[in-house]
């Protein structure tokens, strides 16, 4: 096929791909028939694994690969795209950015680009907001979906091996339907079943309420000399994962009084209440549909800036309780931290959307 017959110089796919399955080959197939060079960027890298995110970039891009030959690997590049949840003009300059230094120029001539994805109303908005790209919009593949692919791998082991067994043929390439069986048997595969667990466990609790709850918290971005606050957590979800102090308001309890409760008794921060409140910059609510593994869950975050100091706020250790600890900021990592907790600092300090990655 000469480049003359095809529409495009390069054509751009981007989305999650947890997992890569048969309707995402699909749009990728369509796209090398029309475009010399496809660029798929692959959304939520960095991020800490979760059973919205199960698998990390590397794994994603892997399975990917190994669904096309060496002809068609050759002309497909394959990239990560960290997310920016609360700030779509830091995401879209990071996806102009990368296509720009990736595609490939034409006879010397400016490349003609496209972005091709399948329509699928709000996980597609995308599409619109690249206006100097034209849209390539392909059909859906029916009966296919990522996510109620995960709710079969990680509603029970027993319903994955089940599914593994006898229905993931019709939804998952060869490959994929491999790695996936490999990685069910893995710690990250049975601590995310745990966590699963969890999440049933809370779906019961809440399941005569008479409407859909929705959780309301609170956090502390507090920061201090270039550090800033922060809590390892001891239990699932995200064991192991740092995250912004905080938790649930009290029913007679205002959100900044919550939010000042938490540093206080939970964390003991050894600052004055009269020095914290005089160290408020900013407010704001968070509130991205599946930030949180409870379910809708809106986060009211305040941002506390204390004035620097030789010596950072001594934090008394809390028995029992989850350990708190000041992060350089330049240590920062979004795979190490918990549901959005990343996002909201970085929205607080306008951190770029390329931070702490390699």
């Amino acid at each position: 096929m000469s480049d003359n017959s095809l529409d495009f110089d390069c054509l751009v796919f981007i989305g999650r791909f947890q997992p890569p399955h048969l309707g995402h080959l699909a749009v990728i197939h369509d796209a090398l028939k029309r475009a010399r060079q496809v660029i798929v960027l692959i959304g939520s890298a960095w991020q800490a694994r979760s059973l919205r995110n199960p698998w990390r970039f590397e794994e994603r891009r892997d399975m990917l690969r190994s669904c096309f030959d060496d002809q068609d690997n050759q002309r497909l590049e394959i990239e990560p795209l960290l997310d920016a949840l609360y700030n779509d003009d830091v995401w879209v300059r990071d996806v102009q950015r990368k296509v720009r230094d990736i595609a490939r120029p034409s006879q010397g001539k400016l490349p003609r680009i496209g972005l091709i994805g399948a329509s699928r109303g709000q996980s597609s908005y995308y599409l619109s907001l690249f206006p100097q790209w034209e849209s390539v919009s392909v059909p859906l593949v029916d009966g296919i979906s990522a996510s109620q692919i995960r709710e079969r791998l990680f509603h029970s082991s027993a319903s994955a091996a089940d599914y593994l067994a006898t229905g993931a043929e019709h939804d998952l390439p060869p490959k994929v339907h491999q790695t996936l069986e490999a990685f069910h048997w893995t710690s990250a595969g049975k601590q995310l079943l745990e966590e699963q667990d969890l999440v049933e466990q809370y779906r019961r609790a809440w399941a005569q309420a008479p409407y859909p709850p929705i959780f309301v918290t609170v956090n502390a971005v507090v920061v201090q000399s270039g550090h800033v606050l922060l809590v390892k957590r001891r239990a699932a979800p995200g064991k192991g994962l740092l995250a912004l102090p905080g938790g649930f308001i009290n029913p007679h309890e205002r959100l900044l009084d919550a939010c000042l409760r938490e540093l206080r008794e939970r964390i003991r921060l050894k600052v004055p209440e009269p020095v914290l409140k005089g160290s408020l910059r900013e407010r704001r609510l968070f509130d991205e549909p599946h930030r949180s593994w409870r379910g809708r869950s809106l986060a009211e975050a305040f941002y506390f800036a204390l004035r620097p100091e030789q010596q950072l706020p001594r934090l008394k250790p809390v028995k029992g309780g989850d350990t708190a600890q000041w992060v350089a900021l330049a240590d920062l990592e979004p795979e190490t931290l918990f549901e959005d907790h990343f996002f909201i600092i970085q929205n607080f300090l306008g951190l770029p959307a390329g931070w702490a990655t390699p």
